[in-house]
């Protein structure tokens, strides 16, 4: 990259004259893609974690000329892994990578959907000031690095680094590319704004981290229902049909009246897959206190608000568990009801689970509709990656509900939805306020 004779910042900061600053860029990826991408990668790709693969990289660029080196890292900056065991590497190890691999001088963080305008992490010399920034997700924010180079021994090195994130919101579009995109655009906006049915209630995803809601129970309906009739006609065709979904929005809301694309596409925001894999009942209570663990342990029966029940903080996830790693799992021909005892420690939660109003045996089996990611060991849900598969069409969950709203016309909540799990304090029920 040519310095020049450009003036940076102000009439007296010069960056150079005329010469040339070699600079690396390296693009590393969590590990992670190993799991949630497993149908298309598996034995075609081979992931190694993020610093190991680093330290084999970094120190070919540097022997390749590479005066300063920035790397570009899918990887969120808060050391945590949503994977369990499934992987031996942290998915999210970028601040990892500063501390441990010599000759970086910035990251640009992603995948975590945080905005970090500027972190300083210090290096493994115990001295060198590695810069680490994250424009958040989606386009919303550009992250913006300046770094003010000095030359010494006849190499460019960094002096001094800062960064900083614009809100995209607050730049004015530019025409060029408006009217580049303008057919395109507006055929997605015709899309998604088009109504494929109605709803004759509201459903709102608002509180279903920690209630039952309509909104959940639908997904769960979906899915369920496209597995049961997949798996028609099969020897997996007798077993009862379970299914887990996650409350990934919680701005997420079926209107009553018109549905369109995007109201019904808001429910499923990633770009997961469906599955229908075996359980036994003592697998379903395995798993779902497993995804218990995501309420903080408490006893009273409050009132609570739901920061102080919701996101736990365990030992893979230090900054607290993701909604997306709490799961609620519904039947589809009759009910799966549980209790979660919050104030029981993690793996003793669960009470009261009965299908169809019976106590769940142990040995009896189920088919679970599940995604992708989560069949993959995303999360490190128990006995998911050994369990038997009935069903991978690799029908994208997000279509699938588009496909049967269109279909169906008519979304009937009371069809679906009915009181199935709740949350309780040694028994009783509790009081949850969000004043």
């Amino acid at each position: 990259m040519p310095v020049g004779d450009h003036r940076g910042h102000g009439d007296d900061h010069r960056h150079g004259d005329g010469e040339t600053v070699k600079v690396g860029i390296v693009g590393l990826v969590t590990p992670g893609c190993a799991i949630w991408d497993k149908a298309n990668l598996d034995g075609k790709i081979s992931f190694n974690g993020i610093v190991e693969q680093a330290k084999i990289v970094i120190p070919k660029v540097k022997r390749a000329g590479a005066d300063i080196v920035i790397v570009s890292c899918h990887s969120g900056a808060d050391t945590s892994s949503s994977y369990g065991d499934a992987l031996p590497w942290p998915e999210n190890a970028s601040t990892l990578l500063a501390q441990q691999v010599p000759g970086i001088d910035a990251i640009l963080v992603g995948h975590a959907h945080v905005e970090i305008p500027q972190r300083f992490v210090t290096g493994p010399d115990g001295v060198k000031q590695v810069l680490l920034s994250e424009p958040l997700k989606w386009g919303e924010r550009l992250t913006v690095m300046d770094l003010d180079l000095v030359k010494s021994h006849g190499r460019w090195t960094v002096a001094t680094s800062s960064s900083t994130v614009l809100n995209a919101n607050t730049v004015p579009e530019d025409p060029a590319i408006v009217k580049l995109v303008a057919k395109q655009h507006q055929a997605v906006r015709d899309y998604v704004n088009g109504v494929i049915g109605s709803s004759t209630a509201p459903m709102s995803a608002a509180t279903s981290r920690y209630q039952d809601t309509a909104a959940m129970d639908f997904i769960n309906y979906v899915q369920a229902d496209a597995v049961k009739k997949a798996i028609a006609g099969t020897s997996a065709a007798s077993l009862p049909v379970l299914s887990i979904a996650a409350p990934f929005n919680p701005d997420a809301a079926i209107p009553m009246g018109n549905v369109t694309v995007r109201d019904v596409a808001g429910l499923y925001i990633y770009d997961n897959t469906l599955l229908g894999i075996v359980f036994t009942g003592a697998q379903v209570k395995a798993y779902l206190e497993y995804s218990a663990q995501y309420f903080q342990q408490i006893s009273g029966t409050g009132p609570f608000v739901p920061s102080q029940l919701t996101n736990a903080v365990t030992p893979s996830a230090p900054n607290g568990t993701p909604d997306y790693n709490y799961d609620i799992m519904g039947g589809l021909d009759a009910s799966l009801s549980y209790l979660i005892d919050i104030a029981k420690p993690v793996g003793s939660r669960i009470t009261n689970l009965a299908y169809d109003g019976v106590a769940v045996d142990p040995a009896q089996q189920f088919v679970i509709a599940i995604n992708n990611y989560r069949q993959s060991g995303g999360g490190g849900f128990p006995g998911v990656t050994a369990a038997p598969v009935v069903y991978n069409a690799q029908v994208e969950i997000r279509q699938l509900i588009i496909d049967w709203v269109t279909a169906a016309k008519v979304i009937d909540p009371s069809v679906f939805s009915h009181l199935d799990w709740k949350l309780v304090s040694n028994g009783q029920d509790i009081t949850i306020t969000t004043s």
